[in-house]
């Protein structure tokens, strides 16, 4: 699969402008690939947030990316500098799948996927119209970017039953919080190494483990073995900050059979 980086270099591929639409959901944008749009629950929560779902339809044969692409590729990203009332935008994400596409091994989605997104308020009890710049990739025997404009007025469909349960439908995707039997312990590495023991139910050759490579990290492709009867996973630092962070984490995912986990480890 050709890099997504290097056709970033080719102006206006995939590119266009979706129309304002007066609604908890924005229109659809078309695209080679597929097409994707903005869908909300409509009403604020009690805490100020707006919950919502980036929902990408993929044609058959389609990918795109999951919070770390690999080294060739783009996650989803989201600008809301331009809405109204909108402090900030955060997306989740469903468990990913590993794919060898001849290049690389990247984790991303190969079928439809909604990915939600929490918007904040910066004034919970005011009106708020979302402005928001969308950028991913999605990927056949190539990959092109996706940039496009959506436009949601929450507040013009703020009981819509179809878009609030596409909306419930998708968080429910969400890997479940790790727990000391569903999780990962972190194993004496080096800084070249990210070593990790996992426990969880189910076969040993249905699980995988993913950790998004962020503040500067990059991470290689796990390798897979068993010591003391324990799935470790071993995962090579191929580039890391000069300093080591003391704050926040790195997101991981667990796959298995069973279902699937997620949290944050320390920074290796």
């Amino acid at each position: 699969m050709q890099s997504l980086k290097v056709l970033l270099l080719s102006a206006a591929i995939g590119c266009g402008t979706g129309l304002p639409a007066a609604a908890s959901s924005s229109i659809w944008y078309n695209s080679e690939g597929g097409k994707v749009r903005l869908v909300t629950s409509g009403k604020p929560d009690e805490a100020g947030r707006i919950h919502g779902v980036l929902d990408i339809a993929l044609k058959p044969g389609w990918k795109t990316y999951w919070r770390d692409p690999g080294d060739a590729g783009v996650p989803p990203q989201i600008d809301i500098s331009a809405s109204t009332n909108i402090a900030n935008a955060t997306f989740s994400f469903p468990p990913p799948q590993r794919h060898d596409d001849g290049y690389g091994k990247w984790a991303g989605y190969d079928h439809p996927v909604s990915l939600p997104v929490t918007f904040t308020l910066s004034a919970p009890n005011e009106p708020a119209v979302i402005d928001a710049d969308i950028f991913l990739g999605i990927c056949e025997t190539i990959c092109i970017p996706v940039q496009t404009k959506l436009t949601i007025d929450p507040g013009s469909d703020p009981d819509n039953v179809e878009d609030a349960a596409l909306v419930k439908a998708a968080i429910a995707t969400l890997p479940a919080p790790a727990r000391p039997d569903f999780g990962i312990n972190i194993l004496p590495g080096d800084r070249e190494t990210l070593i990790v023991e996992a426990s969880f139910p189910g076969n040993p050759e249905a699980a995988d483990f993913f950790v998004a490579g962020e503040r500067d990290y990059m991470f290689g492709v796990p390798a897979r073995s068993e010591k003391e009867g324990k799935l470790v996973f071993t995962v090579p630092i191929l580039d890391r900050p000069t300093t080591t962070p003391t704050d926040g984490g790195l997101y991981y995912t667990l796959t298995t059979a069973a279902g699937a986990v997620e949290g944050l480890l320390p920074f290796p």
